[in-house]
C-alpha cells in the first residue's frame, strides 16, 4: 500500500501542485513570521544588552501607594542618595540619571523619528562611559547639547551646528557640541536622543536636584550581587529599590518578547487563517482524486486491502505532499522573513545589526504545519472512500449522496447557523467588552453553519443568476449546470473565497463606521477651531496656553490639565479648565444642572456621577495631591464622549495645588474660525514646534483614522495571502474538473460545441462559484461589521453604522476577476483536448 501511495503521488503529481502550493503558501507564511520575530526579537535584545554594559546596580525611587486620603507619588533620589551610593563598598562610580522627552527637528523643521521614541538625558561631566564621543566635546550649560550618530547621520548634523528642539512646548535653540554612539534600543528603532549636561537637564525635565535613576559601577573583583547588598544596606529601603545590571537586561529582554509575541500572534492568525482556506482545496482535490480512483481503490478492496489500508493509502499520499510543501514553504519563509527585514530598513525603520535567526522550533513548525494540515484535510475523503463497498465502486454507484446523509448535513448546518446568529444577536444586546467572547463565539458558529449549508445554498443563488446567463446561450447554460452538479465541490471552492472577503467586508464597515462616528463626536462635542497638544502625547507646559492667548484673532483658550486626586478613599483624576472659557470650546449636552465651571463648582461626565451616586447640587470632599482638600459641588452633569470626561473644575482652584502643572492639551477658539491663516499664527507664535501638533477638528478626525486607514491596510495585505489561495481553489477545482469531464467535453465538441464556446463555459462555471463566495462573503462580512458596531455602540454613543456601498462593489468585482484569472489555464487545457482521444477516455 505504501508503494502504491507513492505511485499515485507521482501519477497525479501535476493535479496535486495546486495543492503543494496553497499549503506551500500557508506554511511560508508561519515559518516567515517566526523568522522575521525572532530575528527582530533577537537583535533588539542583543542591542538593550550593550546598553547595560556600564550598570551593575541600577538603584530607582520606590513608589508610595496612594493610600486613605493621600495621593500616592515616587520618592526622589537627591544628590545625597547619589554620593551615598557612589561611596559604598564594592563601588567604584554612581552616575545620576535624567531623563524625558525631547523632540528634535531635522534642517527642514520636521520631526525626526517617531515622537514616541525621541528621548533626552544627561551627559555625565566631561567623558560619559554610557556615551562614547565619536567627534566634539561634553555639552555645557543651557546652550549646548550632545546627540546621537544615527540622529546626526539622518539629518545631516554636524558639530557647531545650531539645532531646534523641545521639550515641553517652547522651541530651544542650542548649538551641538558633541556626536556620541550609543546602543539605545530607541535610537536603534529610528528615534533620536538628545544629552545635556545634567543641570540642564534637570531643569529642562522639572528635576531640579533630582534623578530618575542612579547607575552604580562595580569596582574589580566585586560581584553585581554583591554591590547590590551593599547598597541596600546602605540605602533606605522603603524609598529606593536596586536592581542588577543582569536582572535589568532580563527584563527588557522579557519586554522585547513580549512585545514581539503580539506582532507574532497576530500574523500567525492570519497565516491561519491562509492555512484555514487551504484546507477546503486539500480537501476538494483529495475528494476528486479518490472519485477518479473509484475502480482503481474498488479492485484494491477486491484483492483484500483493508478499509484501514485505503485511508491509510490516502493519508501517505497526504503526507508526502505535505512534506513536499513543508520543505518548500521553509524556503520560501526563510526567504519572505530576510526580505521584511530589508522592506523594514527601506521604510525607514531602524533594525539593530544581527543575523538571521531560524530556530529549531521554526522548522519544526513549518514541516509540522505541512504535514498535519494536509493529512487532517485528507482524512474525510480517505474515510469516504474506504468506506464504498468494491461492487458498488466498480458500478460508481456511490456517486450520489444519499437522501438521508443531505438532510442529516443540512439540519447540522442549520443548527449551527442558527446558534451562531442567536449568539452573535444576543452579544450585540451586552455591554462592551463582556460581549466580546461570545461574539467571537456566535461568528465561529455562524460561519460553520454557513460553510455546511453552502451546497443547499448554490442551488438558489446560482440559479438566480440563470438569466443573466441565458444571455451567452448554449454555454451559459452548461456553466450553470456544471456549478450545481456537485453542490459539495462548488461549496468548498467557494468556501475558501468566502473566508476572506467575510473578513475584508467585516473590517471595512467597522472602519467606515468608526471613521463617522468619530467626525460626528468631533463636530459634537468640540466648540473649539484648534487643540494644541504634543506629538508624542506628552504633557505641555503652561507656557503654551499663554503664549496662544496673546495671539491675535484668539478669542478664547482653555488648557485641558490633569491631576490625581483621592475622593472616598479611591484615586479619581480632575481635570482642570478655564472655567470662564471652556463653555465657548466646548459643546457637551447637559443631562442635570447648569454646566458652570468656578470657584468649589464643578462639573461631571454622566458615567462618573452615576458610579458615586451624584447630581446636580451634590457635595463631596476632594483631596489634592498636595494633601490639602476642598468641599466641591456638582453643578452640572453632562454627557461625556472619549474625547471628554470626568470631574472639570477652574483652574484657579486646581493649580495652587500641583507640584508642577503641565497641560495635555489646550484647546483654542478665535475670532475667524479654523483657516490655514489662523493656523499659521497659532504655530508661529509656539516657534513652528515640530513637536506640537495644532489641530483642527477634521485634523482630529484624520488622525485618529489614519491609524484605521493603517490596521485596515495591514489587514487587506495580510489577508491577500488567503485570497491567493482561494484563487489556487479555484484553478485547482476547474482543472481536475475539466480532467474528469474529458469525454464529456469531447462530446460537446462532436456535436457542435466550438472552442470558444468550451472556452467561455469554463469560464462562466468559474465566475459563478466566484460571485457565489463574493455574496456569501460579504453578505457575511455585513453582518458581523454591524453585529460588532453594535456592541461598540454601547461604549460609544455616536456610533453609526455606515455601509461602504463602493468598496463592496469593488470587493464583488473582484470576486469576479478572481473568477476570470482562475479560469484562463483550465478554460485553455479544455479547449485544446482532442475530441476523439477525449470521447475515449474513461
Amino acid at each position: 500500500m505504501f508503494r502504491t501511495a507513492l505511485r499515485n503521488v507521482l501519477a497525479h503529481k501535476a493535479r496535486l501542485l495546486m495543492t503543494v502550493l496553497a499549503v506551500m503558501l500557508g506554511v511560508a507564511f508561519v515559518s516567515g513570521t517566526l523568522v522575521f520575530t525572532n530575528t527582530l526579537s533577537h537583535a533588539f535584545q542583543n542591542s538593550s544588552a550593550k546598553g547595560y554594559d556600564q550598570v551593575d546596580v541600577a538603584v530607582r525611587a520606590d513608589y508610595r501607594e496612594s493610600e486613605g486620603n493621600t495621593v500616592g507619588s515616587a520618592h526622589e533620589l537627591t544628590q545625597d542618595l547619589l554620593d551615598r551610593s557612589a561611596g559604598v563598598p564594592g563601588a567604584a562610580s554612581a552616575i545620576g540619571v535624567v531623563t524625558g522627552f525631547t523632540a528634535i527637528a531635522d534642517q527642514d523643521g520636521k520631526l525626526i523619528g517617531d515622537g514616541f521614541q525621541s528621548q533626552g538625558g544627561n551627559y555625565w561631566g566631561d567623558k560619559d562611559p554610557r556615551y562614547p564621543l565619536s567627534s566634539g566635546a561634553a555639552p555645557h550649560g543651557a546652550n549646548e547639547v550632545a546627540i546621537d550618530s544615527e540622529t546626526a547621520r539622518r539629518a545631516g548634523y554636524e558639530v557647531g551646528d545650531t539645532l531646534r528642539l523641545s521639550v515641553d512646548g517652547p522651541v530651544l535653540a542650542p548649538v551641538i557640541t558633541g556626536i556620541f554612539t550609543t546602543d539605545d534600543g530607541n535610537v536603534a528603532a529610528g528615534g533620536s536622543l538628545a544629552l545635556f549636561d545634567t543641570a540642564t537637564a534637570q531643569k529642562l525635565f522639572g528635576k531640579a536636584g533630582t534623578y530618575d535613576e542612579i547607575d552604580v559601577k562595580a569596582a574589580a573583583g566585586t560581584s553585581q550581587a554583591t554591590l547590590k547588598a551593599a547598597l541596600d544596606k546602605a540605602l533606605p529601603a522603603d524609598a529606593v529599590e536596586t536592581t542588577t545590571g543582569r536582572q535589568l537586561a532580563d527584563d527588557q529582554a522579557e519586554s522585547i518578547a513580549s512585545s514581539m509575541s503580539g506582532l507574532k500572534q497576530g500574523l500567525l492568525a492570519f497565516a491561519g487563517i491562509a492555512l484555514f482556506v487551504g484546507t477546503f482545496i486539500i480537501a476538494n482535490t483529495f475528494t476528486m482524486l479518490v472519485a477518479q480512483r473509484t475502480k482503481e481503490l474498488a479492485l484494491l478492496r477486491a484483492v483484500g486491502a483493508s478499509r484501514r489500508q485505503v485511508t491509510r493509502s490516502v493519508l501517505i499520499e497526504a503526507f508526502v505532499v505535505g512534506a513536499v510543501a513543508g520543505v518548500a514553504g521553509l524556503v520560501a519563509g526563510i526567504g519572505i522573513g530576510a526580505g521584511l527585514r530589508s522592506l523594514m530598513g527601506t521604510l525607514g525603520a531602524t533594525v539593530p545589526d544581527g543575523p538571521l535567526v531560524i530556530s529549531s522550533g521554526t522548522v519544526a513548525a513549518a514541516l509540522a504545519v505541512g504535514v498535519l494540515i494536509t493529512m487532517l484535510a485528507a482524512w474525510l475523503p480517505g474515510r469516504r472512500a474506504a468506506k464504498i463497498p468494491p461492487v458498488a465502486a466498480m458500478s460508481s454507484v456511490h456517486a450520489q449522496a444519499t437522501t438521508k446523509s443531505l438532510v442529516l448535513r443540512n439540519t447540522l448546518g442549520a443548527l449551527f447557523a442558527g446558534a451562531g446568529v442567536a449568539v452573535v444577536l444576543a452579544a450585540t444586546s451586552m455591554d462592551g467588552s463582556d460581549g466580546q467572547a461570545p461574539m467571537g463565539l456566535g461568528a465561529v458558529l455562524l460561519i460553520i453553519g454557513v460553510f455546511i449549508l453552502t451546497p443547499l445554498l448554490s442551488r438558489p443563488l446560482i440559479g438566480a443568476a440563470a438569466p443573466v446567463l441565458r444571455l451567452f446561450g448554449t454555454a451559459g447554460k452548461l456553466a450553470r449546470q456544471n456549478s450545481v452538479r456537485n453542490p459539495r465541490r462548488t461549496a468548498a471552492t467557494a468556501s475558501a473565497l468566502m473566508i476572506g472577503l467575510t473578513l475584508i467586508t467585516g473590517m471595512t464597515v467597522m472602519a467606515g463606521s468608526l471613521q463617522k462616528s468619530i467626525d460626528k463626536m468631533a463636530s459634537a462635542a468640540i466648540r473649539a477651531d484648534y487643540v494644541v497638544s504634543m506629538a508624542n502625547g506628552n504633557e505641555l507646559s503652561p507656557d503654551v496656553e499663554r503664549k496662544l492667548g496673546k495671539v491675535d484673532g484668539v478669542t478664547a483658550v482653555s488648557p485641558l490639565r490633569n491631576a490625581p486626586s483621592r475622593i472616598g478613599g479611591e484615586t479619581e483624576y480632575l481635570t482642570g479648565v478655564t472655567g470662564s472659557t471652556i463653555g465657548e470650546l466646548t459643546d457637551l449636552k447637559v443631562e442635570d444642572g447648569t454646566f458652570e465651571v468656578a470657584g468649589s463648582q464643578v462639573v461631571v461626565d454622566e458615567d462618573t456621577a452615576t458610579s458615586r451616586g451624584w447630581k446636580a447640587g451634590s457635595d463631596f470632599t476632594v483631596y489634592y495631591e498636595d494633601g490639602k482638600r476642598q468641599r466641591l459641588t456638582v453643578a452640572g452633569v453632562y454627557e461625556g464622549n472619549e474625547m471628554i470626561r470626568g470631574i472639570m473644575l477652574d483652574n484657579s482652584t486646581l493649580t495652587p495645588h500641583l507640584t508642577d502643572p503641565a497641560d495635555m492639551q489646550v484647546m483654542v477658539k478665535t475670532s475667524g474660525g479654523a483657516s490655514d491663516t489662523a493656523k499659521d499664527a497659532l504655530e508661529k507664535a509656539l516657534g513652528s514646534n515640530p513637536a506640537i501638533k495644532v489641530q483642527d477638528k477634521q485634523d482630529l478626525s484624520n488622525s485618529i483614522a489614519s491609524m484605521f486607514t493603517l490596521i485596515l491596510n495591514m489587514v487587506y495585505g495580510l489577508l491577500a495571502m488567503a485570497v491567493v489561495v482561494a484563487v489556487l481553489g479555484v484553478v485547482n477545482t476547474l482543472a481536475m474538473s475539466v480532467f474528469e469531464r474529458q469525454q464529456e467535453i469531447g462530446m460537446l465538441r462532436a456535436i457542435g460545441l466550438d472552442r470558444r464556446g468550451i472556452k467561455r463555459m469554463v469560464r462562466l462555471e468559474s465566475l459563478v462559484i466566484s460571485l457565489f463566495g463574493g455574496v456569501l462573503g460579504i453578505g457575511l462580512g455585513v453582518f458581523f461589521g454591524w453585529a460588532a458596531g453594535e456592541l461598540l455602540g454601547t461604549k460609544m454613543a455616536t456610533y453609526e453604522l455606515v455601509l461602504p456601498w463602493t468598496r463592496m462593489a469593488l470587493f464583488l468585482l473582484g470576486a469576479a476577476l478572481v473568477g476570470v484569472l482562475a479560469a484562463l489555464w483550465p478554460a485553455r487545457r479544455a479547449a485544446r483536448l482532442n475530441m476523439l482521444g477525449a470521447i475515449k477516455s474513461e
